[in-house]
Parts: C-alpha cells; structure tokens; sequence
C-alpha cells in the first residue's frame, strides 16, 4: 500500500475508530512532524520518531473530548497530501470548546507517512486551554 491518497485515507480510517496500534503502522520510523502552538497546548511541538507520533494519538483523548472531526477533502500531488476539514472538541481541563477548521499536509515515503504537519486555529485552541 504505498499510493498516497490509499495510505492517507486508512489512516484517517484508524484515527477515526481510535485504532492506535493499526495508525502506527502507517507512520515512517523518522517522521518531520510539528504541530504549531503555544506552549499551554500539551501536544504543539516537534516529535521526530514514531514513538513520539503515536504517544500524541494515545494521549489526545487525555486532553480531548471530540465532538466533531470531518474530513471534508483529501487533495494529492504525488507524494504530499493536504487533508482539510472541520474539528470541534472540548479541552477538558477548563470545559471550554475548541471550533477550528484545520488542514494537515501530510507526505507518503514508500508507503509510510514520513511528514506531518498541522494547521489549525492554534490562538483559539491555546484560549481553550485558559481558564474561563
């Protein structure tokens, strides 16, 4: 399985339905993942391994409850994908909701996500994070 939109597809599939073990084998060992944020948001940052990738979808749901999160459209060019949609979730440390569109650019090496980059409302999300 090393087409692009097919590796995309499944492991949004496995995001989905929580399937951490399954999402993991689709994660190159090296990966350039960031997820822009401020400090206060437990999982902003750099994470440079699989380990790293998976330990955040292990744990979001310890700082997440999902409301909603839809992909709306998967565009590919060769080895990149972008992933765009719509999340709702609530931070559960303050109770506050977290409404943002994202989009992901994700890149596929030999069948392997080897990129992994987040966009997302991070102002409105660190705001989630503060206590009202």
């Amino acid at each position: 399985m090393s087409d692009t939109r097919t590796v995309v597809e499944q492991f949004y599939r496995h995001v989905a339905a929580r399937e951490i073990e399954a999402l993991s084998e689709l994660i190159a060992e090296e990966i350039d993942w960031d997820i822009y944020g401020a400090e206060v948001v437990p999982w902003a940052g750099r994470r440079r391994t699989r380990a790293e990738a998976v330990e955040f979808f292990a744990t979001l749901s310890d700082h997440l409850e999902s409301k909603e999160f839809t992909v709306n459209r998967i565009v590919v060019e060769g080895a990149d994908a972008v992933v765009i949609g719509h999340m709702r979730q609530i931070v559960k440390v303050t109770g506050n909701v977290f409404d943002s569109p994202f989009a992901f650019h994700l890149t596929v090496e030999d069948g392997k996500i080897a990129r992994y980059i987040m966009f997302e409302d991070s102002l409105a999300l660190a705001r989630a994070f503060e206590a009202s």
